[in-house]
């Protein structure tokens, strides 16, 4: 019998970028979005890695080659009045999957988040996942049933920034 691989958790570096874009394009292509993405490294640079970084990532890799990442911002609660952690993306690539590599990477953001004080992490999950869904509620996670999505972008996110400009 042998033993499972073994995986190293790192926050990522300039170097990932294009591991993480092509993970990213990967995603897509199994939520059937492939159209819509726009990713390259060249255009996560500034936001990860730039002057004023608006999100960070985790990486896991083996054997030196990162297999999945976490892609995660701070949001705010205002009700809590508190820092939360949001989720935007987590991907494993599918022959690294079930070796808890997703769940690594879930626990590091929740150890981060309870490090900086959050009052939340928080992720959104596709309905028709049920995989994800069950791996997530299995982790502690409640799917939250009475609240939606609300989504402005393209033209209309044009059209509603000058409607009062």
């Amino acid at each position: 019998m042998s033993s499972p691989p073994s995986f190293t958790l790192r926050a990522a570096e300039p170097r990932d970028l294009p591991a993480i874009s092509g993970l990213i394009h990967e995603l897509a292509a199994f939520e059937q979005l492939s159209h819509l993405v726009q990713t390259t490294p060249e255009a996560l640079h500034p936001h990860l890695f730039g002057a004023r970084p608006v999100a960070e990532a985790q990486v896991a890799e083996t054997d030196g080659v990162v297999v999945a990442f976490a892609l995660f911002f701070t949001n705010f609660s205002t009700f809590l009045a508190r820092p939360g952690l949001y989720l935007e993306d987590l991907y494993v690539q599918p022959a690294w999957r079930g070796h808890g590599i997703g769940q690594a990477l879930l626990e590091r953001l929740a150890a981060l988040a309870v490090e900086r004080g959050c009052g939340r992490f928080e992720w959104s999950v596709l309905d028709w996942n049920e995989n994800a869904i069950g791996f997530y509620e299995r982790m502690g996670a409640t799917v939250m049933p009475d609240w939606r999505i609300c989504r402005v972008s393209g033209d209309a996110l044009a059209r509603l920034g000058r409607a009062r400009g």
